[in-house]
């Protein structure tokens, strides 16, 4: 099957009058959409239709709006309605933000007071500061029909903070990192060793840099085996991170989970810690 000749029938849904969102793949346009309006399918060839947008103009004057004809794998209808009537955005989260006519994708790198967010726009590599109206959750159209919005995916894994059933089991000795549900300490991972199971799917362990009151020896502390997690391989980074990569950065004797909001000089980076 041909990406000129598709036979999903998904694709003939678009007819004159239909409203639809058009993406691009110019360079410092990837990852933006604009409205339009679907004047017609092209006689020649029934996989391409002449659109025509909502806030582009042919002219420098604004007086006649641009008309262009685009394939299929463009377009997509406007994207469904919030289900809740606001939703809640915060730092790290994934968006889209009207910005020049169009919904731009992008991430929150900040919240300012007043309802606004700092918003860096991956297509043209700007950071914009936005009111709560001009952002909405990040939607995917395939294959005919709507994928669950990424934040309320994620929000749901977050919620979901119980142990699996199923754990990893532990031996004696191993080198491992640990968590907890302590306020002021989730998202973090202390080194620690096993030193022995200490109940069902509970160990004893043996932290390597967090001390008793009295800094006489380490700490030990029976935990659960879902905080439990092998340390993880050394992965080196050639060409550094960017804005908004999540990562681990050490910190008060842990690892913490965090995203990177800014970039400094010298392999420097600043953290936010979710």
């Amino acid at each position: 099957m041909s990406k000129s000749n598709p036979s999903s029938s998904w694709i003939a849904q678009f007819k004159p009058g239909d409203r639809v969102e058009v993406s691009f793949d110019d360079p410092g346009f990837r990852g933006s959409w604009f409205a339009g309006t679907v004047i017609r399918r092209e006689a020649k060839n029934p996989n391409r239709y002449i659109v025509e947008y909502d806030q582009l103009y042919e002219d420098e004057f604004g007086e006649k709006l641009l008309q262009e004809t685009l394939d299929w794998i463009q377009l997509r209808p406007p994207p469904p309605p919030e289900k809740k009537k606001k939703v809640q955005f915060k730092f790290g989260d994934k968006v889209e933000a009207f910005h020049s006519d169009g919904w731009w994708e992008g991430a929150i790198t900040a919240e300012h007071s007043g309802g606004k967010f700092a918003v860096f726009l991956r297509g043209s590599k700007e950071q914009i500061v936005f009111e709560e109206k001009d952002l909405r959750l990040p939607v995917q159209w395939v294959k005919g029909k709507w994928e669950p919005r990424f934040e309320q995916v994620q929000r749901e894994k977050e919620a979901d903070s119980n142990c699996p059933k199923e754990v990893m089991k532990f031996t004696q000795g191993i080198q491992v990192e640990v968590t907890t549900e302590d306020d002021g300490f989730k998202g973090a991972w202390f080194a620690a060793t096993i030193i022995e199971p200490s109940g069902e799917d509970e160990y004893l362990i043996e932290y390597k840099t967090l001390t008793n009151d009295d800094d006489t020896e380490f700490l030990r502390e029976d935990i659960r085996a879902c905080n439990i997690r092998p340390c993880p391989p050394e992965i080196t980074v050639v060409d550094g991170f960017e804005v908004m990569d999540e990562v681990d950065a050490y910190y008060n004797e842990a690892w913490w989970v965090g995203v990177i909001a800014k970039i400094l000089i010298n392999c420097n980076y600043v953290v936010y810690f979710k």
